[in-house]
C-alpha cells in the first residue's frame, strides 16, 4: 500500500490573508516563556524531561532562557503580534540578519539546564546528544520551539510563525530540520514538507524520537 503523502502547504502566497507575523524583540521575552509553557505544559516531553517538583516553573524558566533570550539575541525567533504563537530556530552560522549566540546568553544556559532538568539531566544531555548527531550535514535551521496557545489554535497561526524561516529556506536553497517527539507532530510537520530521516528513541528508551527534514521548496514565481 502506498503511504498518502499530504499536501505540502505554501507558505510564499502574496494573496494569503494569514496572521500578522514579526521577529520577536526583547520585550516579548516573557509572553514567549507564557505562551510555550502553556502549549507544552501537558506534553509527553514535558512529562519526560522535567522533575515533578516545580515543573511548570522550570518549564517556563527553559522556555524564557532557550526560546526568549536565545531566539531574539540570534534573529531566530518570530511572533504574531498579541505573541499566542511563537517559532524559536537556530539559524545557520552567518545566515544575514542573524547573531551567534550571546557569551552571557550561552553561559547562563550552560549554568541553569542541567538544574532546571534536575535528576533528569543526564538523559536529556543523552538525548540531545542522539539529536545532534542525526541532525543535517551542513548548513540549516533548525526548528527548536514552536507553540500556539490553545486557545489561539485551528487559525493558521503557527503556520504563519513557521513561515518567515521556510520562506528563507526556500530563497537560499536551505534545509530545515527539527526533533520531534510524537506521531501527531510529525504528521503536523509533514505538511510543511517535512519528512523523517530518523527514528529512533529517548537515550532511556522512555520516548519515541524523530528527526525530520525539509527539502528547500521551488519558490512561486514572481
Amino acid at each position: 500500500m502506498t503511504a498518502h503523502r499530504p499536501t505540502v502547504r505554501r507558505i510564499d502566497d502574496p494573496d494569503d490573508d494569514g496572521p500578522d507575523v514579526r521577529p520577536a524583540e526583547q520585550r516579548d521575552v516573557p509572553r514567549i516563556a507564557a505562551t510555550l509553557t502553556i502549549a507544552h505544559a501537558d506534553s509527553r516531553w514535558t512529562r519526560w524531561a522535567l522533575p515533578d517538583d516545580g515543573r511548570m516553573q522550570r518549564l517556563t524558566r527553559l522556555h524564557e532562557l532557550d526560546a526568549g533570550h536565545r531566539g531574539v539575541s540570534t534573529g531566530g525567533a518570530w511572533v504574531t503580534d498579541d505573541v499566542t504563537a511563537v517559532a524559536v530556530w537556530e539559524p545557520p552560522p552567518g545566515a544575514p540578519g542573524t547573531s551567534s549566540l550571546p557569551s552571557d546568553v550561552r553561559a547562563a544556559l550552560d549554568r541553569e539546564l542541567p538544574y532546571l532538568a534536575a535528576g533528569r539531566a543526564s538523559v536529556v544531555a543523552e538525548t540531545a546528544a542522539l539529536v545532534t548527531a542525526a541532525r543535517p550535514d551542513g548548513p540549516h535551521w533548525w526548528l527548536a520551539h514552536l507553540g500556539v496557545r490553545p486557545t489561539s489554535r485551528r487559525r493558521g497561526l503557527a503556520a504563519g510563525v513557521l513561515a518567515p524561516a521556510l520562506v528563507r529556506c526556500d530563497a537560499d536553497g536551505l534545509l530545515a530540520a527539527a526533533a520531534v517527539f510524537s506521531w501527531a507532530n510529525v504528521r503536523f510537520l509533514r505538511g510543511f514538507g517535512f519528512e523523517v530521516t530518523t527514528t529512533t528513541r529517548t537515550a532511556d528508551d522512555a520516548l519515541p524520537l524523530w528527526v525530520v527534514v525539509r527539502q528547500p521548496q521551488p519558490v512561486a514565481a514572481g
